[in-house]
C-alpha cells in the first residue's frame, strides 16, 4: 500500500503482502517496480519468521564521500494514528550488487527487526559493532555472517540454500532492479584534524574521550566488563 511521496529521490511505502510479478507497461515506474519487489520479499520474510515487524520502507542515497550505507533499520520512526512503525532504509546504490545481494540487506536489517521485537541488544557503538547475538539472529533468517575487527558480525552473504528458499523473490527483484544510484562525490578541503581527541566506546556502551596520542600507545582496557575501547570514526 502505497502511503507517500517524498520529493523526486525518495518514494515512502507500508510494507504488504507480496505480490505477483507482472508484466511491465509504460505506465509503470522505476521507483514503483522496485519497492513493490522489495516489499514482496520483506513480506516474504515475515511470513517466515514472525518477530520481523512492519515497517516504512524508504529508498534513497546511502552514500556520503567515501562512506556507503547499505541498508539500515530504525526502530519507532514513523507514526500512523496511535502507532509507531519502524523505517527500513535500502540505500540506492547498493541496488547494483544484483537481486542475491540486496536480499541480504533485507535478510540483515530484518535480523536487526527481531533484536528490537525480542528486546535484544544486538549492536554497540552507534549501530555499528555488531555482536554475538546479532549472529545468531543473522543465521536464524538464513544468513552467512563473518566477523570483521571494526564492525563485528557484519559481512553478510545468501548462501545457497537461502537463495533457493527465495527463489520466487528473487526473480521479482532481479526484474525490478532495472537501475541504481550513483555515488555522491567526495568533500574536497576541509579541515583535515581534531585537537579535541578521539571519542572511545565499550561494547557495554561506556564512552570515554582521550587524545590520539594516548589511544594509539596501546588498548584501553573497561573494568566494568573487561572489554576493551575502540575509536568511534
Amino acid at each position: 500500500m502505497r502511503v507517500k511521496t517524498i520529493g523526486p529521490l525518495v518514494d515512502t511505502y507500508v510494507s504488504s503482502t507480496r505480490k505477483e510479478p507482472e508484466i511491465m507497461t509504460d505506465s509503470d515506474t522505476i521507483t514503483g517496480l522496485l519497492v513493490s519487489a522489495l516489499e514482496g520479499v520483506w513480506a516474504a520474510i515475515r511470513s517466515r519468521h514472525p518477530d520481523v515487524p512492519e515497517v516504512v520502507l524508504t529508498v534513497g542515497s546511502g552514500s556520503i564521500g567515501s562512506d556507503l550505507t547499505l541498508g539500515h533499520f530504525a526502530p519507532n520512526r514513523w507514526v500512523r494514528g496511535e502507532y509507531e512503525l519502524h523505517e527500513l532504509f535500502i540505500g540506492g546504490e547498493g541496488l547494483q550488487r544484483g537481486a542475491a545481494g540486496v536480499l541480504g540487506t533485507l535478510l540483515h536489517e530484518a535480523a536487526h527487526g527481531v533484536a528490537v521485537t525480542r528486546g535484544i541488544k544486538d549492536t554497540s557503538r552507534q549501530g555499528r559493532w555488531h555482536n554475538e547475538r546479532f549472529r545468531v539472529l543473522g543465521e536464524g533468517l538464513g544468513l552467512t555472517l563473518e566477523h570483521h575487527e571494526k564492525i563485528g558480525w557484519s559481512l553478510t552473504t545468501v548462501p545457497d540454500k537461502t537463495r533457493e528458499l527465495y527463489r520466487d523473490e528473487l526473480e521479482e527483484l532481479a526484474f525490478a532492479l532495472v537501475a541504481y544510484r550513483r555515488h555522491e562525490p567526495g568533500r574536497r578541503g576541509g579541515r583535515k584534524s581534531n585537537n579535541n581527541g578521539l571519542s572511545a566506546e565499550c561494547d557495554c556502551g561506556r564512552k570515554i574521550r582521550v587524545s590520539r596520542s594516548v589511544y594509539e600507545a596501546g588498548s584501553i582496557s573497561c573494568w566494568l566488563c573487561g572489554g576493551t575501547f575502540e575509536a568511534e570514526e
